[in-house]
């Protein structure tokens, strides 16, 4: 949507101008020059004028945050709303890259707005806009079905890998598509062409495509901040391919770890069937990128605020920090184990609690030594899984408190609560060792708080391998969640460790996330944004658009004689799981018709199917055939005739190999040829055909060296033909003598690339698909090259 410049209150001392909200001072040079008195009226609207346009066109790309929440927290006392800015991870690292890119935040305000009055709502929305951020109004009921029903009694379980937590509710899905649909058009409302729009989390799943199918002209990204489960995982959600499609909507795909990111390229080839080459996902139209960002924290924030904490006089310090030191004083040889979790069947607590029993069943000399601090942050309280997660840590802490308590020691101390800021770096900057043990975490930012708090490099962080974050803290001990023995003997190792050691493992801990913090994760990400935008461009820049289609259609058009080559699969018609099944429709036949009733036009397909499977689809058309790649040609009207002379004796050889991976790849099958043989793998599981296909390749490449024969690499087939003969070297063979003056040849496949190359340059050769190319242009799909054939018949 444009928005209005406005002129407002023009003054010569002062003037000023209103874009949207913000008002922008006038560069001092522009300001003298309107206040010259020669200048005359209609010379000085004509500099306001351009002065705005220039405004209007800088402001256009904007970077605009999409989140459930907003940096800000809201709260209501009576009719009077208080306007907190939050802190934590995503509203600190997103705050400067919104407001330095003059974008808006958009998310829930945080209360329903069935409890409020229309008068409130304008009032909170007219504060917000102040904050550059548009609150999306959502109702209780909304609330209940879209964020506690599907976000996290679906999708939370789902991708965390607790399916037995899941409930597939309908209504939870409808609500999910309206409330995401929501945020969607709150986004087209602010945002212009050209605007960047980052998405965050699994809540707005949907919401990249949504906003895609209003603004196709802007730049999305999308960042998942928890884990993207394995297919086997993913497949069993009802909804998985919208899930799916919302999620390409985007351009940029961000993922904590290359392990998340694998899954969700998985699922895209096994759902959706679309190309995944590298960390590239080729839809119809569009390229997608996928990427690893490990989120970082403020490091300096936490260890600014340890120093402070550090330097406290003893009067200064909170009642917490006085209780430690107490702790400390009383017994200076006792060691403090640091748990911090939300309420949550994710983050493994009781599997925590019973790895301390064990430990202090094992080693009962560090009883009266040892205590664990944990501390759980209330959430979801009145959901039944989270009560009875409640209740089985208290029983399990009540058990080991009672068991190896004494009246002078107690080995957990346990907080059901949130703690401010200050603290929390108490605790961190106070314990020996911390032991972060999720049985399933995105990333975990618990674990890099501690380490950026531990101001003189001693500590020891126990982290469970299940954790995003593990992937960056080799230094630290890495443990399986699940495995309690395993716990225990690393907090043994812990509580043992040298303190030269301690250092050593800390320091390079501390360079490392102190070099990737939050705004580093933020700025590599809009930095890939621009990446993709660029590399968006350059695969757009041979598309035929419709200026292009016309001078194309022009050249066509003032030909005396054309030559079209048209390869078949993939060109022509979509791929079919059945080669068999890929028959002309009958718009194909129409078009094809038309082509060759046009006297000036010389037909040819030209393939890699058999002679006999075209001749039976295509013998009735008045067009020429070549087939095979280039072994046969029948020209119009006459008879097959090989191209050239080549034997299949080296098919005995190849046969064997061929059939072994059709036995232990299923789903593939062989074709054979008259010149060549064909393994196909479309029908195979994704990550097994392509395995099998390069150890196919790599068998092959020692086998035919001396048998003069070719592996031609096609879309899911792997053919093995005789040499010396391609699509390039038939199509010159078959124009030998020809007098044509406008040749145009379409394809898909890498084996078209021969024919691309070999054609003079003034050929207009086309590529369908996104892939790199000898082509001159690009087309997205079938549909797109049948519309095109179409404009040059019409």
């Amino acid at each position: 949507m444009n928005r209005e410049l406005r002129f407002l209150k023009f003054s010569y001392s002062a003037p000023k101008l209103l874009f949207s909200s913000d008002l922008i001072e006038m560069p001092p040079g522009l300001t003298n020059i309107l206040q010259a008195d020669m200048l005359n009226e209609n010379r000085r609207l004509f500099i306001l004028k351009e002065f705005k346009i220039k405004i209007k066109k800088d402001l256009m790309n904007k970077i605009h945050i999409v989140s459930n929440r907003l940096p800000i927290s809201i709260k209501q006392d009576d009719d009077h709303f208080s306007f907190t800015p939050s802190v934590g991870g995503l509203a600190t690292g997103m705050r400067s890259i919104y407001k330095d890119f003059g974008g808006q935040w958009i998310g829930w305000s945080g209360i329903p707005s069935d409890d409020l009055e229309p008068q409130q709502i304008a009032q909170i929305d007219e504060k917000l806009t102040d904050e550059r951020c548009q609150a999306v109004h959502l109702s209780a009921e909304e609330i209940n079905l879209y964020y506690e029903g599907f976000s996290n009694d679906v999708i939370w379980p789902l991708f965390h890998y607790f399916t037995q937590h899941i409930e597939y509710n309908p209504d939870y899905w409808e609500a999910y598509q309206a409330v995401n649909r929501k945020f969607a058009d709150k986004v087209v409302a602010v945002a212009n062409p050209g605007d960047t729009i980052w998405v965050h989390d699994y809540q707005l799943l949907l919401v990249p495509q949504m906003i895609r199918e209003k603004l196709p002209d802007v730049t999305i990204g999308f960042f998942l901040h928890i884990p993207f489960p394995s297919f086997e995982v993913f497949r069993i959600l009802p909804w998985r391919k919208e899930l799916i499609e919302g999620m390409l909507g985007a351009d940029l795909l961000g993922f904590h770890t290359y392990d998340y990111e694998r899954h969700f390229f998985s699922s895209v080839r096994r759902l959706l069937g679309y190309e995944v080459s590298f960390n590239q996902i080729h839809l119809e139209n569009r390229i997608v990128l996928g990427d690893a960002f490990p989120m970082g924290i403020d490091y300096a924030k936490f260890k600014g605020k340890a120093s402070e904490v550090f330097r406290k006089s003893l009067p200064e310090k909170s009642e917490l920090h006085k209780e430690l030191e107490k702790y400390f004083l009383m017994a200076p040889d006792r060691k403090l184990i640091l748990s911090i979790d939300r309420l949550d069947y994710t983050k493994g607590i009781p599997n925590r609690i019973r790895a301390f029993e064990y430990f202090l069943e094992k080693y009962p000399e560090y009883r009266n030594r040892v205590t664990l601090i944990m501390l759980v942050v209330p959430s979801r309280a009145e959901v039944e899984q989270y009560k009875l997660l409640k209740s089985e840590i208290d029983e399990l802490v009540g058990r080991i408190n009672g068991r190896f308590g004494r009246i002078n020691y107690t080995p957990i101390w346990y907080f059901y609560r949130s703690l401010p800021f200050e603290n929390l770096i108490e605790l961190y900057s106070s314990c020996d060792v911390a032991l972060v043990t999720p049985v399933r975490d995105g990333m975990n930012l618990v674990a890099k708080e501690y380490i950026a708090s531990r101001i003189n490099q001693t500590g020891v962080m126990v982290i469970s391998e299940m954790a995003g974050v593990a992937k960056e803290l080799g230094e630290a001990i890495i443990i399986n969640p699940n495995n309690e023995p395993e716990i225990a003997e690393a907090l043994h190792q812990a509580l043992n460790m040298p303190l030269e050691e301690q250092r050593e493992r800390m320091a390079t801990l501390q360079q490392r996330i102190s070099r990737y913090d939050v705004f580093k994760w933020a700025s590599e990400f809009v930095e890939s944004l621009k990446k993709v935008q660029t590399l968006q461009q350059n695969f757009l820049a041979k598309n035929i658009t419709a200026g292009v289609r016309k001078e194309l259609v022009k050249r066509f058009k003032a030909a005396r004689k054309r030559a079209i080559f048209l390869d078949y699969d993939g060109t022509l018609v979509g791929f079919k799981n059945d080669p068999q099944a890929a028959k002309p429709d009958q718009e194909l036949h129409e078009i094809l018709t038309a082509l060759e009733n046009d006297p000036k036009n010389m037909v040819t397909i030209i393939s890699g199917r058999d002679r006999d499977t075209l001749e039976n689809w295509l013998g009735d058309h008045q067009v020429n055939l070549i087939t095979e790649h280039g072994v046969w040609l029948r020209r119009l009207g006459g008879d097959w005739e090989m191209i050239e002379n080549l034997n299949a004796n080296w098919k005995p050889l190849i046969r064997p190999l061929l059939e072994s991976y059709v036995d232990r790849t299923p789903g593939t099958f062989i074709e054979e040829k008259n010149y060549s043989l064909v393994w196909h793998f479309r029908k195979a599981e994704p990550e097994q055909g392509e395995l099998r296909a390069n150890e196919l390749k790599d068998e092959l490449h020692t086998m035919v060296a001396n048998h003069n024969l070719e592996i031609m690499e096609g879309n899911k087939v792997i053919e093995v033909k005789a040499g010396g003969i391609n699509k390039g070297v038939a199509a010159l063979r078959f124009l030998n003598n020809q007098q044509v003056d406008n040749i145009i040849a379409i394809g898909d496949d890498w084996t078209d690339e021969y024919m691309f190359r070999e054609l003079p340059e003034s050929a207009i050769t086309v590529k369908v698909g996104l892939k790199n190319t000898a082509a001159a242009y690009k087309v997205e799909s079938v549909k797109s090259v049948r519309t095109l054939l179409k404009s040059l018949i019409d």
